[in-house]
């Protein structure tokens, strides 16, 4: 973003929260984290964030948000401090929007009070006992280098899944044709991996991956953080196959939509996604 754009930036920093976002929680003094680690959690809408977030929320040394009221238990939606998603359009859309993506110059430009803010906002939230704070969004995909500019001592985990599954299953909110969905999923990967090399400790995790072998996938980020590995008590199950199943049925009659996907597959194949069976190539050897 251009330093020409950074005061409307922080118009938006230091907006009210919209009514519907309920009323927000907040300490009385701002918490000091300097020892703490924050570990964001991310991935588009209906990609497997919520049940990794509740695996990792399981270990003794983190604590994550419960019981918020807010959907998913979401970081976005428990301050008002920055753009949620449905500011920038909502699901399956704010990828587009010219906002979305953060990077240092935002995080510098920010103002102290803004910045205590937010973590009063989400100190009100978190187990301050606990040394690994975890906060959980779509938007942070494409705000990491934000994030860590803000937070030094910070990881980060993007979850990936198949944009055929993404796509067909973010319909139910977003209500886009197919092909625009995939054109958002390519956008906001596209945003994520050109920030990867700016951030000093990231995880990228296919959905596909972790829910064949959650112990394994979980063993690294408990790694990447400091702690010791634990066992997830919840189950997990691949969900894709009822969309490939979709797609299927669909790819060959309507043809715009299979040329959408086509037109992505540069951005698929990054992370070993494939437009027809098996679909995902389980050879991938990871990004980072």
């Amino acid at each position: 973003m251009a330093r020409a754009d950074l005061p409307f930036f922080r118009s938006i920093l230091s907006r009210r929260a919209r009514p519907d976002r309920g009323r927000i929680r907040e300490l009385d003094c701002t918490p000091d984290l300097h020892d703490k680690h924050f570990l964001f959690v991310s991935g588009l809408h209906r990609s497997g964030t919520s049940i990794l977030h509740r695996h990792l929320s399981e270990h003794d040394d983190i604590s994550g948000f419960h019981g918020t009221g807010v959907p998913e238990d979401e970081g976005q939606h428990v301050q008002n401090v920055l753009p949620t998603a449905r500011d920038h359009g909502g699901p399956g859309r704010f990828a587009f929007h010219p906002q979305a993506h953060m990077c240092e110059d935002e995080a510098l430009s920010m103002e102290r009070d803004s910045r205590d803010r937010l973590l009063r906002q989400w100190g009100a939230q978190w187990d301050l006992g606990r040394p690994v704070l975890v906060e959980k969004s779509p938007p942070t995909l494409t705000r990491a280098r934000f994030f860590q500019e803000l937070f030094p001592n910070s990881s980060f985990v993007f979850l990936v899944r198949h944009p055929i599954a993404v796509s067909f299953a973010t319909q139910r909110w977003a209500r886009r044709p197919l092909h625009e969905l995939m054109r958002h999923w390519s956008r906001a990967h596209e945003l994520m991996l050109g920030d990867l090399a700016g951030l000093r400790r990231a995880q990228v995790v296919r959905y596909e991956d972790y829910v064949r072998s959650p112990v394994s996938t979980l063993a690294v980020i408990y790694d990447m953080v400091g702690l010791a590995a634990k066992v997830p008590q919840e189950k997990t199950f691949d969900a894709n196959r009822r969309y490939f199943d979709r797609w299927s049925q669909c790819a060959g009659q309507e043809l715009e939509v299979s040329r959408a996907f086509e037109d992505e597959k540069g951005a698929a194949r990054r992370f070993g996604y494939l437009a027809e069976p098996p679909f995902v190539e389980r050879s991938w050897d990871g990004l980072i």
